[in-house]
């Protein structure tokens, strides 16, 4: 059986795409479960369309994330915190604060989830933090830590 894919399925294919799959597979689960639809000759062309809208959507998007990538590389990020005689942090510095002070740089809004922290920052001094603006466009922001006066 040939069915076109609505969503991306693991294993099977992304949203869009025709594809064989057992009989069973796709009347029993993909098609109920409205991953998937019968393919049909006039679903075919308007699949192949949106298929090529959402790479022109990627390709676009991937270029704006670089030019951002290119703005954010020459940026530092400086906090001021209160911190203990062994410079540690009263509090931390989040993904959250470092997207609100890029918020306020950049004037544009970026997902917090897209900071690769896997702790909060809890030390004075400087730190590398890792932003993932698309699939394969990452920057290396620096990250200053300073005592609170």
């Amino acid at each position: 059986m040939e069915v076109l894919l609505i969503q991306d399925v693991t294993g099977v294919g992304k949203a869009g795409e025709i594809k064989r799959v057992a009989d069973g597979y796709g009347r029993n689960y993909l098609i109920p479960k409205g991953l998937a639809v019968l393919s049909q000759p006039g679903l075919v062309r308007q699949a192949e369309e949106q298929r090529q809208a959402r790479e022109k959507s990627v390709i676009r998007e991937t270029a704006d994330a670089r030019v951002l990538a290119e703005r954010m590389a020459q940026m530092t990020l400086t906090f001021q915190a209160k911190a203990g005689e062994q410079e540690k942090l009263y509090g931390s510095i989040t993904s959250g604060d470092i997207v609100e002070e890029l918020a306020k740089l950049l004037g544009q809004e970026i997902d917090r989830r897209k900071v690769l922290l896997d702790q909060p920052i809890k030390q004075l001094g400087d730190h590398q933090v890792t932003v993932r603006l698309a699939t394969d466009v990452t920057v290396d922001l620096t990250v200053v830590v300073e005592r609170e006066e």
